[in-house]
């Protein structure tokens, strides 16, 4: 299972898509105060992040799961505008796996999702 920490509409949808297309399968999860909780309960094969909201604090919850024993071998990819070098930069020191470009991550969706579809992992309903 995919954990999606995204609330932008348009990546939802395009996730969303992308994952109905492939039987990849995904959950979003919106409420702040329940991303860690649905990690811990779920132990996604891979944590999407949308590194620009601020509502879904995604710098915290990476620090957080990559600061737990029990969360920190989960496989975490985070995207940003490309010009948001900071934002970048501030994924890779809280401990994230992989940080794309917006275009790169919408390009590479499909593989993306292929890949982490194939790693073992529990499974929850997709949304």
């Amino acid at each position: 299972m995919i954990l999606c920490v995204v609330d932008d509409l348009l990546f939802s949808v395009k996730i969303s898509t992308a994952a109905k297309a492939l039987g990849s399968s995904i959950y979003f999860e919106r409420n702040p105060e329940q991303v860690l909780p649905r990690i811990r309960e779920t132990q996604p094969s891979l944590v999407i992040f949308d590194l620009n909201s601020a509502t879904l604090r995604p710098l915290e919850v990476i620090a957080a799961m990559k600061g737990a024993a029990a969360l920190q071998h989960i496989r975490t990819l985070g995207y940003a505008a490309h010009v948001q070098a900071d934002v970048i930069r501030a994924a890779r020191a809280a401990g994230i796996d992989e940080v794309l470009a917006r275009s790169a991550f919408s390009d590479r969706l499909g593989q993306i999702l292929t890949s982490a579809s194939a790693t073992p992992g529990s499974q929850a309903p997709a949304e």
